[in-house]
């Protein structure tokens, strides 16, 4: 029976069959791939930026003082396992999935010519080939590389920290002599997810810039076309530091080993997803499953976590935003965005690059694309928290009820008056930039009860909103003019560490609607890489959206009280100066 002979009930029946078989025939949905440090997530996005599913896989850590490692075989099938149960519990398929985009720690990858790993362990196990960004192994190669005064060092706040790149590798040439000739490759870990999932080495501006020393701003003058977009050559790497250090094998091929070309963030790479990263041979068994997704879906250049953070909520929105009648300042330059997890980030940005002695940066287009991006953090917030818990004898529970409580009242936050933290447990990346700084507990007894880890809690939830109050007040010293804070990450679902922070820095504080910012962030790459949007700066206006909004406590007594404390905290390390160059002096 010819179609146009069928009878009409046919024709309605395989009308609905049809609809029923593909419920949105139309839906464009955006997938975004996060690893952090203890797991790879995958968060689906409709074209609201509404989340629509989200899954997560934990990942393999190894920590052996201050070496840190992970293998990137265990976290390529973490993300396949994520984005797999992210899909089927969002029930979405494969055909709706326009774009993908990865987010990373900034954890150095090394891998041979077949992309097989090589180990950067002293136990010499080659599932060992990351040395994960918290790694401190390198203090020493960083004081050195600082000695030098390369001129690139002016963009990374005076010096370069042990969590950045260039110190790892040094470590590696200097320790671990067969690893360093056999690597093929160094790469970030959101780079090598891109590269992972199309076969395209193109780096991100986001991972070279930020932590490799790249000089992105030499690309200011080419135009931001799709061609020029995705083969730039590599003209920022400065081969006269990579000499000067030790590195000078690293600028050989053309930076073949570092990359040779850079691409904006969100930017296409390759031909999309390979046939091998898209889809598992049907022989394999489901825990060595790729990602269940349509070969040559688009892929976007990466970023860092904290980045996509960013881009996942810095246009978000509020009524006051709204209010505010000078059309000549830019809203996104009043802001700065605290990324909390097991550390936090805090990036600001602005139309004019800035340089803050101690806080990373500026960097060029390393974020929002034509925007200069300062770089602020605490190395330990979330990973101190927990450590307060788990080192105390108390049991953790009140402290956990402690943090769901909701509270600024002055009688409260008064009850750490004779207790203060300095939260400097992994040295401070900002702003003294010192990563030999310890941390200061002030004020302990004999004390281990329950209602003393409370205090504990709060004092160190306190000390880490004065380290941001520190930050600010540093950037808005040098040229910054932040008035508003927003927070996603982990801690930022945390009300008493959100209301500490408004109270003590004396910002409001927006959170963003969806609380998976940084998967947001990252889904917003793959959105701009299908063509969705016509930018990055475009998809976030698009894609972000503000939520609750924190305000700090009206009450003077409170702003008094944190006054007193934070100059309590500003002395703690002044004194660990004075005690540090005392204990020098002795054993001189």
């Amino acid at each position: 029976m010819s179609r146009h002979n069928r009878p009409p009930w046919l024709a309605v029946a395989v009308e609905m069959t049809t609809v029923e078989l593909n419920p949105f025939p139309s839906r464009s949905v955006f997938l975004g791939v996060d690893v952090g440090t203890g797991s790879a997530r995958a968060g689906l996005f409709d074209e609201s930026g509404k989340l629509l599913g989200s899954s997560s896989s934990p990942i393999q850590i190894w920590k052996d003082g201050d070496c840190v490692e992970q293998s990137s075989t265990d976290i390529w099938h973490a993300v396949c396992a994520a984005v797999r149960a992210a899909c089927s519990l969002a029930n979405v398929s494969d055909v709706e999935v326009k774009g993908i985009g990865f987010a990373a720690t900034c954890s150095l990858v090394a891998v041979d010519a077949e992309g097989s790993p090589v180990t950067v362990s002293w136990s010499g196990d080659s599932r060992r080939n990351i040395i994960v960004w918290m790694d401190h192994r390198a203090v020493k190669q960083a004081e050195r590389i600082n000695s030098f005064n390369s001129p690139v060092l002016q963009y990374c706040g005076g010096g370069v920290s042990p969590e950045m790149e260039p110190p790892k590798l040094l470590w590696v040439k200097e320790n671990l002599q067969e690893s360093w000739s056999m690597v093929y490759k160094w790469m970030d870990l959101s780079d090598w997810l891109s590269f992972r999932a199309t076969g395209d080495d193109t780096r991100s501006l986001c991972t070279t810039v930020c932590k490799w020393t790249y000089l992105g701003h030499a690309h200011m003058q080419q135009q931001m076309t799709e061609k020029a977009s995705r083969d730039m050559e590599a003209c920022g790497w400065d081969d006269e530091f990579w000499e000067e250090i030790g590195l000078g094998d690293l600028v050989d091929g053309h930076h073949a080993k570092i990359g040779r070309s850079v691409a904006f963030p969100g930017h296409p790479l390759g031909n999309g997803l390979t046939a091998t990263a898209a889809k598992a041979s049907t022989k394999q068994p489901l825990t060595s499953s790729e990602l269940g997704l349509l070969a040559g879906t688009p892929v976007g250049t990466s970023l860092i976590d904290a980045h996509a953070g960013g881009v996942g909520v810095m246009e978000s929105k509020s009524d006051s935003d709204s209010l505010k009648k000078d059309s000549d300042v830019d809203t996104l330059c009043t802001r700065m965005v605290l990324v909390c997890g097991t550390s936090t980030c805090h990036m600001a940005v602005s139309r004019e690059k800035l340089f803050i002695p101690g806080v990373w940066g500026p960097f060029w287009s390393a974020m929002v694309p034509e925007y200069w991006l300062t770089e602020g953090g605490q190395s330990a917030t979330g990973a101190l928290l927990d450590h307060i818990i788990e080192n105390h004898v108390a049991s953790p529970r009140l402290a956990n009820q402690a943090a769901s409580h909701n509270t600024s009242s002055p009688f409260v936050a008064a009850l750490t008056s004779e207790m203060h933290i300095l939260p400097d447990f992994h040295g401070n990346r900002s702003p003294v930039a010192d990563p030999n700084s310890k941390g200061v507990v002030f004020g302990m007894t004999l004390d281990t009860s329950e209602k003393q880890l409370a205090l504990l809690y709060l004092a160190t939830v306190q000390g880490i909103a004065y380290g941001t109050r520190h930050i600010v007040e540093h950037c808005n010293a040098h040229g910054h003019k932040i008035d508003t804070l927003l927070a996603c990450g982990g801690l930022s679902k945390n009300p008493l560490f959100i209301q500490e922070h408004a109270d003590i820095v004396g910002c409001p504080i927006i959170l963003p609607r969806e609380s998976e910012s940084v998967l947001l962030g990252a889904a917003i790459l793959g959105a701009v890489a299908a063509k969705s949007y016509p930018s990055l700066h475009d998809a976030m206006k698009a894609l972000n959206a503000a939520g609750q909004v924190v305000h700090p406590s009206s009450d003077p007594k409170v702003k008094k009280y944190h006054d007193a404390k934070y100059r309590i905290f500003r002395d703690l390390y002044e004194q660990q100066l004075s005690h540090r160059s005392i204990i020098t002096q002795a054993l001189s």
